[in-house]
Formats: C-alpha cells, sequence, structure tokens
C-alpha cells in the first residue's frame, strides 16, 4: 500500500499534521481542540445537517462545517473566531425555540451536549417569546423512548439504523420547525439487537433507555473501564456505578474489536453482578453437637488450609466457569496439573445476531467472556450432561463459579466437593469447603475474546462480604498447597500466567492497556471471510 499523503494546517494557531483526507473536526482533535458538533459521529456517514461545527477557514468565502470539509495544505482554521463563535450562537438559539428546558428532571443531564455548549457558547438569556409547541413522548420499542420535545434532529439515530443496522425503521417526519424522528408504523426498535445503541449516540435527552430512566444522575455515577462479559465478542464497555451498585452498562470505543457500540443484551444483562445469594463467608464442614456435618463459618487461614487438605492426594476435577479471568483459569490450570486431575468447562448459547454494517461485530452464540481463554489454558468444553463423566471415588470437584444451571447431578459416593465461586449452587449444598471469591465487577483481570485478543477489565465496585479476587484466593490455595506464595496483584498473576503460559508470552498489563492485544498465535482465531467481509 502506497504511503498516504501527510497535510499540514494550522488550528487555532497550533501546526496539526494529518493524513489528506482527514475532516478538520478530526485533525482538531489531535491538536486537542475540540469542535462543537451534534450531527458528526465517527462511527456514522457524514451528514452534516446540525452546523454546530462552523469553523472559519482564511480564504474560505464562507463559513464551513469542520465535519464535512477536508483539510488542505497550508490551511489556516479558527475555531473560536468572532464569525464562527456568532454562527453557532445562532445556532444553539434555534434548537432551543422549542426545547423545553427540563434539565432538572432530564435523564441526560450532567452528559447532555445542548447543555454543555449552551452553556459555553450560548447565549445568556432568551429572546424567544412565543409559547413553545410540546409533542408526547413515544414509545420506539425495546429499551427506548422518545422525548420528541428534546430532539434536536441531528439525525444520528436514523443513520445509525438505516446504514450500520440495516434497518431503515427510522426517518425523518414532516418538515422545517415541525420535522420530528419517526418510526415505522409497522415496525420497532424490539426486535432489533443493537438498536439500544441509539440512546448512546443521541447527542441530547431524546432517546432515553427505560431501564435507566430516573436511576440516577450522571454526576452520581463512578464510571470503570471494562469488557463486556456476556458473549465471547469483548466489547470494549464502561460499567457505571451508584452506591457500589452497577446501574447501566454503556460501550467503550474500541476499533479492533467493537467500534463504538455494543447490542442490547450486552447492555442490559448486568444485574447478576448485584445478586443476592452471594457467596460472603468461607466455609468449611464441622461436626455438630447432635452428631451430623455441616458448613460453619470460619477465617481465610482455616478454610484455605481446609482446602489444601482436601486436595491433597486427591484429583482435582475442575469444573470451570468460562466467565472467569485469564488469571483465575491459569491457577487452577495449576490446580490440575499439580493434582493430576482433569478441567472441564461448559458454554451456555444463543442465537448468533451480527451488526451487518460493521465488519466482525456480533452478538456471539457463546454466551461467555472467556471461552477461548478457558481453551488456551487447558480446559476441555463439554455438553452441560457430560461435565462430570468420569467423576471418581478419589477425585475432589472444584466447582469454580459453575452453577450447571437446570442439572442437579448425584456426585459418587466418596466425592469431596470444593466451592470455589460468587455464590453456592443448590446442588453444591453438600460441599466441604467454600471458598467465596468476587466477580468481575469487584476485581481486576483479563479475558481473551474469539479472536484471541486478551483485553484487561478494572474494578468497578466493592466485594461482598468477606469475599476475595478470584486470583487472589487461588494463588492462596496453591501457596498453602506448597506452590509459590501467593499474589499480592493481579498484574503479577498475569505476569506468571504470560511466563508459564506459550500463548500469552511477552504480554503484561503495562503492554495491554484498555486496549488488549492479541496472544502469540492468534492468527489460528481469525474472522471467517463471509464474516469479516460483511459491511
Amino acid at each position: 500500500m502506497a504511503d498516504v499523503k501527510q497535510v499540514t494546517l494550522t488550528i487555532e494557531g497550533r501546526p496539526v499534521v494529518v493524513p489528506e483526507g482527514t475532516s478538520i473536526l478530526e485533525a482538531a482533535k489531535t491538536a486537542g481542540i475540540l469542535i462543537p458538533h451534534y450531527c458528526y459521529h465517527p462511527g456514522l456517514p457524514v451528514a452534516g445537517v446540525c452546523r454546530m461545527c462552523l469553523v472559519e477557514v482564511e480564504k474560505f468565502p464562507k463559513l464551513a462545517p469542520a465535519c464535512a470539509t477536508a483539510v488542505g495544505e497550508g490551511q489556516v482554521v479558527h475555531v473560536h473566531s468572532p464569525k464562527a463563535l456568532e454562527a453557532r450562537k445562532g445556532v444553539l438559539e434555534f434548537l432551543l425555540i422549542n426545547h423545553p428546558l427540563d434539565c432538572p428532571i432530564c435523564d441526560q443531564a450532567g452528559e447532555c451536549e445542548l447543555q454543555d455548549y449552551t452553556f459555553q457558547e450560548g447565549r445568556a438569556d432568551s429572546r424567544y417569546l412565543e409559547p413553545k409547541r410540546f409533542n408526547p413522548v413515544e414509545d420506539f420499542g425495546g429499551d427506548v423512548l422518545y422525548v420528541t420535545n428534546r430532539c434536536i434532529l441531528c439525525t444520528r439515530c436514523v443513520r445509525f439504523m438505516d446504514k450500520v443496522a440495516q434497518e431503515p425503521v427510522l426517518n425523518v417526519s414532516e418538515r422545517g420547525d415541525r420535522a420530528t424522528i419517526g418510526i415505522h408504523p409497522e415496525a420497532d426498535l424490539g426486535g432489533h439487537a443493537w438498536s439500544g445503541n441509539v440512546i448512546d449516540l443521541c447527542p441530547v435527552g431524546a432517546l432515553v433507555s427505560k431501564d435507566f430512566l430516573n436511576k440516577a444522575r450522571a454526576w452520581e455515577l463512578d464510571r470503570t473501564a471494562s469488557v463486556c462479559p456476556n458473549c465471547t465478542q469483548g466489547c470494549n464497555s464502561i460499567l457505571e456505578t451508584r452506591d457500589d451498585t452497577v446501574v447501566r452498562m454503556r460501550p467503550r470505543a474500541n476499533e479492533a474489536v467493537n467500534q463504538y457500540f455494543l447490542c442490547d443484551q450486552g447492555r442490559l444483562d448486568y444485574r447478576w453482578l448485584e445478586r443476592r445469594d452471594r457467596a460472603e463467608l468461607p466455609y468449611v464442614r464441622a461436626q455438630t453437637a447432635r452428631g451430623g456435618t455441616e458448613l460453619a463459618a470460619t477465617d481465610w487461614d482455616v478454610a484455605l488450609r481446609e482446602a489444601a487438605a482436601l486436595l491433597n492426594g486427591r484429583r482435582a476435577r475442575v469444573l470451570a466457569s468460562p466467565m472467569l479471568s485469564n488469571e483465575a483459569l491459569g491457577l487452577l490450570a495449576r490446580v490440575v496439573a499439580r493434582t493430576g486431575g482433569t478441567g472441564v468447562f461448559t458454554v451456555r448459547t444463543g442465537d448468533e445476531a451480527p451488526l451487518v454494517g460493521v465488519p466482525d461485530l456480533a452478538l456471539r452464540a457463546d454466551r461467555a467472556a472467556n471461552v477461548i481463554g478457558a481453551e488456551l489454558l487447558g480446559f476441555e468444553r463439554r455438553e452441560i450432561g457430560a461435565v462430570l463423566d468420569g467423576l471418581g471415588a478419589d477425585d475432589v470437584l472444584v466447582v469454580a463459579d459453575e452453577e450447571l444451571a437446570g442439572l442437579a447431578p448425584t456426585l459418587p459416593a466418596g466425592v469431596r466437593v470444593l466451592v470455589v465461586g460468587t455464590t453456592v449452587p443448590t446442588w453444591a449444598a453438600g460441599a466441604d469447603v467454600v471458598l467465596p471469591i468476587t466477580n468481575m465487577a469487584e476485581e481486576e483481570g483479563t479475558f481473551t475474546n474469539l479472536r484471541g485478543r486478551v483485553q484487561r477489565f478494572l474494578q468497578a465496585k466493592a466485594a461482598h462480604g468477606l469475599a476475595r479476587p478470584s486470583w487472589y484466593v487461588l494463588g492462596d490455595l496453591l501457596a498453602a498447597m506448597g506452590d509459590g506464595e501467593g499474589y499480592f496483584t493481579a498484574a503479577d498473576a498475569f505476569a506468571a500466567l504470560a511466563a508459564a503460559q506459550p500463548s500469552f508470552a511477552g504480554l503484561s498489563y503495562d503492554a495491554l492497556g484498555l486496549r488488549g492485544l492479541p496472544v502469540a498465535d492468534a492468527e489460528r482465531f481469525a474472522a471467517e471471510p463471509a464474516l469479516a467481509g460483511a459491511a
């Protein structure tokens, strides 16, 4: 491929060098200058309809829309010149004519671009004295409500459903000052797996989430970089918490994985992170006064010592969840190797739903985050009815955050049970030892997606009770068994994994950053041509 020609220009007095064909708006970003805009989004076709990104370019006869104007050699661009500021102030004044100004009750308040730009560049008072026109709220289906009065007709939602989702159920109805976003009379957004992205794309409070409605204000939320755990795509996400409770999941941009989007299955399936039946204390089986046994709460040192004694001289049959991190699965693999046991896992599946306008992006059939990581670390995938095949009296069944939903297995006589999990499955109530661990919102770690890309997720909230991070618990368990001294950070656990497993060689938390990197043999996970070429 020939080298792309570079163009040099000046934006607000700062020299900028960008590839030929870059828009002025994107070029300004490289210089740390944000040009106000509404209709433009890097993941959508350019429309140039809002006129909010008007800038002054020397020797141009009139103001130019920065989103639709390519850079030119030697251009001198003024973003904040009096002429450009006055034009944008006029745009904002027109947008506010019928706007309800309901910021105190609007879910978008605090993260609304109309609010931000009006404060930054708009008029201090209104010159409009006529009655405002009001329209009813519409249910667009799925998770989406349309608050007509707040709409500024940027058409991001229309272009997403038309060009990216390729389900053109939205349009601009009517004309002029009566124009609104309309929906097909015989269709809605409820039947499309990716329609919730219109909520993220909306720069104001016109499209809102039914799920998030009235839950929190933007300034009450803590935001943490994470990875959607609900399928093997590994979409980058943001977990938002309020008072240590997960209340929303939104997409985080990563061109190599999910661009700017997140499916509805991923964004709405977060409540399991707040389950009330959590394992919060370590337990060991103890004698009762009546001569029987029961699980009794204990401290961590005792529980780890009992778990190590349980595994001593027995084979560990590890039933692991593919929702566990690479760090946890790597340590479980060491338990398997040390005891001469085996490791298996099962995966919940569903229908695949591609986002047809984006290459290699889909809600995947495997509904678990770390299927590839489990396979790379030596765990065998099995059907749910066969996960316990071959279990014998000399085995210890290590249930690693797996519940086997819908299955109530009968264990052979003599089989001992060690539960390492966020919950204690009903069928595993006869466990000998329970070691409570945190879920992915409460710890730091990595997942490996279906293309072999290793990606970090960060801790978003505090743990329940005395639960500890999975890698911490398993490191201490191995230490109690005489293997190592445990780990104090997730980075240390990952470094040990990278040193021991060829697929992860050369990787580290610093190298991964928040974008991720492929494993050493990632080429074998390349996309199928039919899906890679979908566009």
